[in-house]
């Protein structure tokens, strides 16, 4: 893809969000498109629709990555934390999870398309995005973008949850990164706006946690589009606050198909 020129007429932007890893769909998620935004969550840790793949999976065996999941799904969190310390006793976290994340980010950054603006998910470990990222991949987090003529605000990590993974960021960080960013015509992050329809997943049958700073920012300053990601099957993929369409732009994992937004 070329650059996007700074006043093009009848845009075509290609969003994802929850890439887990998938790599063939990513080279191909750009096509067609002026331009390819990236919501986070690039990295593939625990599959929970198969349980044979992702870095977990493979430092210690399916049978304990289904055995996490079905802790995690019945909400026996405590429990399912002392299982992972168990498994990770005696092995060097540090240096074996990064090394994993190493190999999945080579080949991630490499299927991105030119060019991409992409922020961190709650899964992602940003100190290591600027190796990785190449020219034509703007990497944002509390900052601002014009893309086509229009301008994009992007706000990466998650929020702090009993999952505590690796970017999650204390609520008055996060409401910080959103100030920043004023007025925009879409605002992109990788977690919803507090809102309950936007949170619950009917699959775990549990809400993800939301951003009450996402919501104020919507109200107060009326975006075109507020897009992001984190919940992968929503109650309510979409909805409207005000004048801001509110839109879920799904588990790019699962379907392999990126959300349009043309103007």
């Amino acid at each position: 893809m070329a650059a996007v020129p700074p006043r093009t007429r009848h845009a075509r932007i290609h969003v994802v969000s929850d890439v887990h890893g998938n790599v063939r769909d990513l080279a191909r998620a750009g096509e067609g498109a002026d331009a390819l935004v990236c919501l986070g969550d690039l990295l593939l840790f625990l599959d929970y629709a198969d349980p044979a793949r992702g870095i977990f999976a493979e430092l210690f065996g399916e049978a304990n990555a289904r055995r996490l999941i079905a802790l995690r799904t019945d909400r026996r969190f405590t429990e399912a934390r002392a299982l992972a310390r168990g498994l990770w006793e005696g092995v060097d976290h540090d240096t074996v999870v990064v090394g994993a994340v190493r190999k999945q980010y080579a080949e991630l950054f490499a299927a991105l398309p030119t060019p991409t603006y992409a922020t961190y998910g709650n899964v992602d470990l940003p100190d290591l995005w600027p190796e990785y990222a190449r020219p034509g991949t703007t990497v944002l987090d509390g900052e601002r973008v014009e893309i086509a003529g229009r301008t994009f605000g992007f706000v990466g990590g998650g929020l702090p949850s009993h999952l505590r993974t690796p970017y999650e960021v204390p609520e008055e960080e996060y409401a910080a990164k959103v100030e920043a960013l004023g007025e925009v015509d879409v605002l992109c992050s990788h977690i919803p706006p507090d809102v309950p329809e936007l949170l619950y997943d009917t699959v775990p049958r549990r809400f993800e946690r939301g951003s009450r700073a996402l919501l104020d920012a919507i109200r107060r300053t009326r975006p075109r589009y507020a897009l992001f990601g984190h919940v992968h099957q929503p109650l309510a993929p979409r909805m409207r606050i005000g004048a801001t369409e509110c839109v879920n732009v799904g588990h790019f994992a699962r379907t392999g198909r990126p959300w349009v937004l043309r103007w």
